[in-house]
């Protein structure tokens, strides 16, 4: 692909996001609007931007990479991925967004469960300030690692240059325009994920050839791995079970409290629903139709690199150049959005409550500047070659699904729980996917948030009941 015609194509798409974090730094004046925006968002941004920092480059280089590998099975992580999209939605967004509006308009997870049990100890706001800081550099460090894999595959750029270009684009326009900056970014990228989705696995299939008739017919049986192999419960519970994940995920509950109006989530419920079912369909095509293209062996040997590699061989080099655009579009939206919920973790959760009362106007400054210590911090993570993206989001997946998921679940429908529960729920939780995700074989070949997120509930649970009871002022905000 001539490069100039892709560079023009990367350097749109750069100068659409500059414009609107311009237009978003002029409307973020405290700590409110970079932040949440001012809780002013409409049910269209909302839901696309909470759709596009959810998937990430993963989207459109793990998932397709591992449907590549396994075959059908990847249908299952698909399925699993568009319930928890929808529960998250149905049962989570409504009461989050009037609750932490009614904790004393509670801006970030740590904020609102300080506030949520009484606001007498600041032990539970910092630990969760500190697990979303220890998770999300893992977390960013996968998108920079997509970045990378990009940048190198289509420019033939150094990996640590790529990643490098990739970290100072997503830098420069989460510190300028905040929330607003991030949500607005990721409702364009989400457009553009959703055509990239669309097209290349439909013209693959339009445009196949039967080069896949060498594959085990195994490939294509959902109850089967790739080998033959009779799936197990342990593998489709595993599989599945990333839908659990969403319960907790920061970046994605920042949405649900910024929507304008609680009575916009039905409709932003239905557009993030049917947004994910088509896009994780699509990269699972990508996945399946590119063995069919290659079904010996890939260009590059990494099947991560199939829908870049698809991208090239289907599409002219303008549409290549916007649709390979739309892989930077993914990998930002989600950097962005985890590099800002980290810096205010770090900014409002940690420096505010370890040295209380300082002006909002300091807070910014110190988000804005904490976006750019944990940016480096994740480029190091990154900065290994041999990194799969897959296998990084798994990881910070689990970790805040069963650290935030089964708090964030009672607190909101259970008045009996209380801080210390809140606190033990969000210790056994990360604990367990620490440990569990360092066993293997047997029962610990199941995926490590299932037994975590299992294991934050109970303590949740147990811990509420045998210590004292709320006080009625602080549980009759879940009544």
């Amino acid at each position: 692909m001539p490069d100039a015609i892709l560079l023009l194509s990367f350097g749109l798409y750069l100068l659409a996001v500059t414009v609107i974090a311009l237009a978003a730094w002029r409307r973020t004046r405290q700590l409110d609007d970079f932040v949440l925006g001012g809780r002013s968002l409409g049910p269209w941004v909302a839901a696309l931007s909470a759709g596009a920092s959810d998937m990430s480059g993963w989207l459109l280089l793990g998932l397709p990479g591992y449907a590549y590998t396994a075959g059908m099975e990847a249908a299952w992580l698909g399925l699993g991925l568009a319930l928890g999209t929808w529960i998250n939605w149905r049962i989570l967004a409504p009461r989050l967004r009037a609750m932490s509006a009614a904790a004393g308009n509670a801006l970030t997870v740590p904020e609102y469960l300080h506030r949520r049990f009484g606001g007498r100890s600041p032990a539970l706001s910092l630990v969760s300030a500190v697990v979303i800081l220890l998770f999300f550099l893992i977390y960013t460090a996968s998108g920079l690692v997509a970045a990378g894999k990009l940048f190198e595959t289509v420019f033939g750029i150094p990996y640590a240059l790529a990643v490098g270009l990739g970290l100072l684009a997503i830098l420069l326009y989460t510190m300028a325009g905040g929330f607003l900056a991030v949500s607005w970014t990721d409702a364009l990228q989400a457009g553009l994920m959703f055509v990239a989705l669309v097209t290349v696995p439909l013209l693959a299939v339009l445009l196949g050839d039967s080069g896949g008739s060498e594959l085990d017919p195994a490939y294509w049986d959902w109850l089967s791995d790739s080998n033959g192999e009779p799936l197990s419960l342990i593998s489709i519970g595993s599989l599945l079970g990333w839908g659990l994940g969403y319960l907790g995920q920061p970046h994605i509950l920042a949405r649900f409290k910024a929507v304008r109006r609680p009575d916009k989530i039905p409709l932003a419920r239905r557009i993030a629903t049917g947004w994910a079912l088509v896009t994780l369909a699509g990269a699972t095509l990508v996945g399946l139709v590119g063995r069919l293209w290659f079904p010996i062996e890939l260009p590059g040997g990494d099947p991560e690199r199939i829908f870049l590699i698809m991208t090239g061989e289907l599409l002219p080099p303008l549409l290549a150049g916007l649709v390979l655009a739309a892989v930077l579009a993914a990998i930002m939206s989600t950097a962005d959005s985890q590099l800002l919920v980290a810096a205010t973790a770090l900014s409002n959760d940690l420096v505010g409550q370890l040295r209380p009362g300082l002006a909002d106007s300091t807070l910014l400054r110190l988000g804005r500047g904490a976006v750019l210590v944990l940016g480096l911090g994740a480029g190091w993570i990154a900065s290994d070659a041999d990194s799969q993206v897959l296998d990084l989001v798994a990881y910070a997946w689990a970790g805040f699904g069963a650290s935030f998921g089964p708090v964030l679940l009672l607190s909101l429908y259970w008045p009996r729980m209380n801080g210390s529960g809140a606190l033990a729920g969000i210790l056994a939780g990360g604990l367990v996917v620490v440990v569990w995700d360092r066993l293997d074989g047997g029962l610990f070949d199941l995926y490590e948030l299932v037994p975590g997120f299992a294991a934050g509930l109970l303590a949740v649970v147990l811990v509420s009941l045998v210590t004292r009871a709320p006080d009625k002022a602080v549980a009759s905000l879940c009544r």
